[in-house]
């Protein structure tokens, strides 16, 4: 039993710095807890947003506006179980190829069966080093993952390396609303109701912990459009959704620009 609570405190303690630290311990931690809850990822998904996801990622995958070129290739990044690769290879007028990247492999695992007969290809790889030519994708888009990236920074100058000059940087990820009473009851379920039916549904002690507090530790919108435009982007422009419980960003390399931000 003491064994069990001490892995419990360590886990807890683990998740604790993730969220509020970058750096390698960040990245062992999200990729073990994210590897670890992947066989009940989508249920959870859907059930914890009571739906509400699948909407905002189809807000934001026509944010990335990816009928300018219908025959490019989009990065997916930090795909998990494939949800956003899914839904953008199935867009009518849609003749491109997507490529789903996500460093914890058996997410990719568990939403393989979803791309099976379309044109995606699920990639196992880091964020921070992605196995794509500078200038080589036409679009790239990130849902509810920019967050969990060991170095903010050189993720997002990461995705500015790949792009091709034109070609836009899509982030839909959760934020804190501005109303007072809206942020009253976002914190009590997302602090309080959300970790308890998380653990309960996956099993998993602290990753449902970590969620709402990596989400606390996160830049504000305002902050994340200065950090997109110190990796290279230019206009950059954001837009709450549902009340501002989550946001969209969008950012667009230069025409001008080469694979290296300044």
């Amino acid at each position: 039993m003491s064994v069990e609570l001490k892995s419990a405190g360590q886990d807890a303690e683990a998740a604790e710095r993730a969220a509020r630290e970058g750096g390698s311990d960040k990245r062992a931690y999200v990729q073990k807890a994210f590897s670890e809850i992947a066989p009940r990822y989508d249920l959870l998904n859907h059930l914890l947003s009571l739906n509400i996801d699948k909407r905002w990622r189809r807000e934001a995958i026509r944010a990335l506006a990816w009928q300018e070129d219908a025959d490019g290739v989009y990065l997916d990044l930090c795909t998990g179980t494939l949800d956003v690769a899914e839904e953008l290879a199935k867009a009518p007028g849609f003749k491109g190829r997507v490529v789903g990247a996500d460093f914890a492999e058996p997410m990719l695992r568990a939403g393989a069966f979803k791309v099976r007969a379309l044109p995606v290809l699920p990639a196992a790889a880091d964020a921070l080093q992605l196995p794509l030519a500078g200038g080589s994708v036409a679009g790239a888009i990130v849902a509810f993952g920019i967050r969990n990236v060991a170095d903010l920074d050189a993720g997002l100058r990461e995705v500015h390396r790949v792009l091709r000059p034109g070609g836009r940087f899509v982030i839909l990820e959760f934020t804190t609303p501005r109303s007072l009473v809206v942020r009253a009851v976002y914190h009590a379920y997302f602090h309080h109701v959300l970790p308890l039916i998380g653990e309960m549904v996956s099993g998993h002690g602290s990753a449902y912990r970590y969620l709402p507090k990596s989400v606390a530790n996160f830049p504000a919108p305002n902050a994340l459009v200065a950090r997109m435009r110190g990796a290279g982007f230019s206009e950059v422009r954001w837009t709450p959704l549902t009340m501002g419980i989550a946001a969209i960003h969008v950012g667009i390399k230069g025409v001008g620009s080469t694979g290296r931000s300044a």
